[in-house]
């Protein structure tokens, strides 16, 4: 098998470039700089491995070469890796967390283990010396800890055993390098030793020791990391004071066979003061304790804790891990031996000992920085320092192959990225930046700041072109460039838009702030630079969260004076959350919107009517930003895709949309949030932003896997026959036959003896009884925009109206249209939380009266007749004679009418069950 055959560095031997998905990870920017980082490889093949995001990163430094190990679905929470860096144990939180154990020579996971701690996940892990062994600590409340033969099929630990919350998150822990059945954890305050002998049979070898100051008389400190002692008859713990805790084990510890019937006692012999900076790292190798610090020092000391030697550096932050080579260099004048000690003394001329460390290592600090420290020279090479905070921006060249992101800790970076180079950088220290946009021509980039800012830099040295400018009073959201480099606009967290001017002063180019507007109530979601059909003038369109598609006009706008020339409400319910223009298919121009019920919807983009409703992407989550993506020179100049992101996943959708679930593939990119994305000028690469996982991510496109994956999910009605519940020969499409023609005896006369002239089409004004009887309940508004968009598919090619519909027509309509998860309970239940008060009982109710008003006076109104009406079917009584035809916003006479059948407090459940008499899902 590959694992049997596997050697160290045999990954970066395979090739990479034959997929079967339309998207592929291809790199990795950044890493979770909370966890360690490990050395696999030193000398010539420097190889590291490291968790960015919900993937492992092994990483070839020397020849700039990436593998990626990917099977968690969650942010991995925790790494370890085993003595002989071959065996990878990586574990999540959050839903379906698994561990997984992967083999670092060939890259495949061996081992992974389903439902280990199904609640929360695992926020500690650690593999025994002889890699036999997994130990984890759950996340939750009350913790659990399991121990694991990962190298036994068994979905069950060894043993297991909870933790009381008092003992504190017990979120580090380690085996005995010595002894496979003893490991230690330790939470802030708390350390507890354990001691498993036998399946059904794990003690805590002592109840979580807790020390106070009156302890040993002294500050002790917050605890880090505990190791066993390579005396195995002692165990030391860091704390935050610069400390080391002495515990002590009654007697030696005994080969696992000889296990005694019951833990040895341990206690706390003694507080070692090492330093007044705090410890952050713990380690023994060998004969050496070895610390790290919040100053960045590496100090080496021997059994009894004398310093031996210290390495440090004035660049080297607080330091979160350290990783030794597997290799031992040989010292100065030695002849190579595998078989020498990690450390060599020798004698110099002043006839004084000195030391010197036979293996390089791996440092990692908490502010996103690796350093590789050569022990001959003491020389700290610095790897890549990265973002220490939430990378929210990301934006790509438009002619040449950078891509540049920004972060909440000010750091910009720009990389080129078909050579995968980084190229240069810049620090700013006054606040983060929250959004990117390189301008067309490619001469600057456009930074906009959590403080409001906004910076024009030149786009190949990052040095600004002009002062910033600081007009917006919130964080800027969005910015974007005209087509013709003439006008910059942003949006911000205040509502606003902002609009900036380029303008020739003594000759040069320079720009200044034209003017702002706060144009929108709710949160903007889109700013859109278009170019108008009758002229090369630019368009500028905002939309907000309160559904409103703002317009202005840049020609009539003066100094400190924002025109707006259109306000269009785009939704009747839902929310719009993305824009964008729709390459020109047809002879009329459109826009294209994504709501937060999964649907696509294209405007007109004179009118702003809504021509067609279509089902969007259903991923897990609504799409949060979209773009057409950029064709290459040999793409076919009539097929367009559109890229997108929801929550956690990017994704490809070829266009036309039309609602066929298989045009749409997507992939995990980011499981806590992905904040931006952009793509690459020949659209051959699409990059993700994570946002506070500190990391973006670069995407191979493999256009011709999406096309071949829609092919195979059938043409023309096949793939919304399967759409449908039962398919094509289920009972709802045969039922939606039945009413389809129905209708057609209903147009022609129920009770005529005339021959029946059976059609495939029905009149559009029965689209509406057609849904409601198979049970999609539009709206007016939603009745009125079907209805368009069938009578107006035609018109720009023909200029004729259609006028009736066909059975597959109406089946597309239907599933397009209806909700894209059904009838929800949940959202009855959050307009009760809206419209009702509190009864005694704290349920949300709503006072019949009041119920009955509502549905008169606000909203799409009812009159008192159309009410009464509905209430007597609903209600299963027949109606009255006689009905008035008033509309009135009185709701005496529907009351009076219904006043016994309807309770006088209704609640979402009275609503559903006993007034809709719709089931209520247990």
């Amino acid at each position: 098998s590959l694992v049997w055959a596997a050697t160290p560095g045999m990954l970066f031997w395979k090739s990479r470039d034959i997929s079967l998905h339309p998207l592929n990870l291809s790199w990795v920017f950044g890493y979770n700089s909370s966890l360690a980082v490990h050395s696999l490889m030193d000398g010539e093949e420097r190889v590291l491995l490291y968790v960015s995001s919900h993937v492992v990163v092994i990483h070839d430094i020397l020849g700039n070469k990436q593998y990626h190990l990917q099977g968690h679905t969650n942010v991995i929470s925790c790494v370890c890796v085993s003595e002989d860096k071959r065996w990878v144990a990586t574990s999540d939180r959050g839903p379906d967390a698994l561990i997984i154990v992967w083999d670092s020579y060939s890259g495949v996971p061996v081992r992974t283990i389903f439902e280990s701690h199904p609640e929360d996940g695992v926020c500690a892990i650690a593999i025994s010396q002889d890699a036999k062994y997994l130990v984890t600590i759950s996340a939750g409340t009350v913790q659990k800890v399991c121990v694991w033969r990962w190298t036994l099929p068994t979905e069950e630990p060894i043993c297991s055993t909870e933790l009381q919350p008092e003992f504190g998150c017990q979120d580090y822990v380690i085996f005995n390098p010595q002894n496979p059945h003893e490991f230690v954890s330790n939470s802030k305050t708390r350390v507890i030793f354990y001691l498993w002998v036998r399946q059904s049979q794990f003690w805590d070898e002592n109840p979580a020791w807790l020390l106070s100051p009156q302890t040993f008389k002294c500050l002790v400190g917050q605890f880090s990391q505990s190791v066993f002692h390579f005396n195995n008859t002692q165990a030391l713990t860091g704390t935050s004071a610069g400390k080391l805790v002495v515990w002590d084990m009654d007697n030696p510890r005994t080969l696992p066979e000889e296990l005694p019937a019951k833990p040895h006692g341990i206690t706390a012999t003694k507080v070692v003061s090492m330093q007044q900076e705090s410890l952050t790292v713990l380690k023994v190798l060998e004969s050496c304790v070895v610390t790290g610090d919040v100053k960045g020092q590496v100090k080496f000391y021997d059994g009894q804790l004398q310093l031996l030697t210290i390495y440090s550096h004035d660049n080297v932050g607080p330091i979160r891990s350290i990783s030794f080579s597997a290799i031992l260099r040989d010292p100065p004048g030695a002849s190579p031996d595998s078989s020498q000690p990690f450390l060599t003394s020798w004698s110099d001329s002043s006839n004084s000992v000195s030391l010197t460390l036979n293996r390089n290592f791996i440092l990692s600090t908490s502010d996103a920085t690796i350093f590789h420290v050569a022990t001959d020279s003491t020389n700290f090479e610095r790897i890549t320092k990265e973002a220490k905070k939430a990378v929210n921006a990301i934006a790509c060249h438009p002619q040449e192959p950078l891509v540049a992101a920004g972060s909440h800790c000010g750091l910009l970076k720009v990389w080129d990225y078909k050579e995968t180079q980084y190229l240069v950088s810049r620090i700013f220290t006054e606040a983060g930046i929250q959004c990117l946009c390189y301008d067309p021509e490619g001469y600057l980039l456009a930074a906009g700041f959590t403080d409001g800012s906004i910076y024009m830099l030149d786009a190949i040295s990052l040095q600004s072109i002009c002062d910033k400018f600081q007009f917006s009073k919130g964080p800027v959201t969005h910015i974007s460039f005209s087509h013709d480099s003439k006008y910059l606009a942003t949006a911000d967290e205040n509502h606003s838009v902002t609009v900036y001017k380029r303008v020739l002063q003594n000759g040069s180019r320079c720009w200044e702030h034209l003017a702002g507007l706060e144009s929108h109530y709710k949160p903007i979601r889109s700013i859109l630079f278009g170019v108008h059909s009758d002229s090369n003038e630019p368009r500028l369109l905002s939309l907000g969260e309160d559904r409103q598609l703002v317009e202005y006009d840049l020609n009539s706008s003066i100094k400190d004076h924002l025109v707006v020339t259109h306000r269009d409400r785009l939704e009747q319910a839902a929310v719009p959350l993305c824009l964008a223009w729709y390459p020109q298919l047809s002879t009329e121009s459109f826009f294209l919107t994504a709501n937060n019920s999964y649907k696509m919807k294209l405007y007109n983009t004179t009118t702003k009517m809504c021509r067609k409703t279509l089902l969007g992407p259903t991923y897990g989550s609504p799409l949060e930003k979209i773009q057409i993506l950029p064709r290459t020179s040999s793409a076919d100049p009539q097929q367009h895709y559109l890229v997108f992101i929801t929550k956690d996943k990017v994704g490809l959708q070829i266009l036309p949309v039309d609602g066929n679930p298989h045009k749409s593939s997507a992939f995990i990119c980011h499981p806590d949030g992905a904040s931006d994305f952009a793509t690459s000028h020949d659209g051959r690469y699409i990059f993700t932003a994570g946002g506070k996982e500190r990391t973006c991510m670069k995407w191979k496109v493999n256009l011709p896997a999406l096309d071949a994956a829609a092919f195979l999910g059938g043409e023309d009605l096949i793939p919304f026959y399967n759409l449908l519940d039962g398919g094509r020969e289920g009972k709802f499409f045969r039922e939606l036959e039945d009413y389809f023609y129905y209708v057609q005896i209903c147009s022609q006369g129920i009770d005529t003896m005339e021959n029946r002239q059976v059609s495939t089409h029905i009149p559009l004004e029965e689209i509406p009884s057609v849904m409601r009887a198979i049970g999609f309940y539009p709206s007016e508004e939603e009745i009125e925009e079907m209805i368009n968009e069938v009578r107006f598919s035609k018109y720009a090619d023909t200029g004729e109206q259609v006028t009736k519909i066909s059975l597959g027509d109406f089946l597309k309509l239907y599933i397009n249209h209806r909700p894209a998860l059904g009838l929800s309970m949940k959202t009855i239940q959050q307009a009760f939380q809206v419209l009702g008060y509190d009864n005694e009982k704290g349920d949300k109710i709503i006072d019949t009266g009041d119920f009955l008003s509502l549905l008169q006076c606000r909203g799409e109104q009812m009159t008192e007749d159309e009410l009464a009406e509905c209430l007597i079917t609903l209600l299963g009584r027949r109606p009255r004679e006689g009905g008035s035809e008033q509309d009135t916003c009185d709701p005496t006479g529907a009351a009076a009418l219904t006043e016994e059948e309807i309770p006088a407090e209704i609640t979402a459940e009275v609503f559903v069950a006993d007034i809709l008499g719709l089931p209520i899902a247990k």
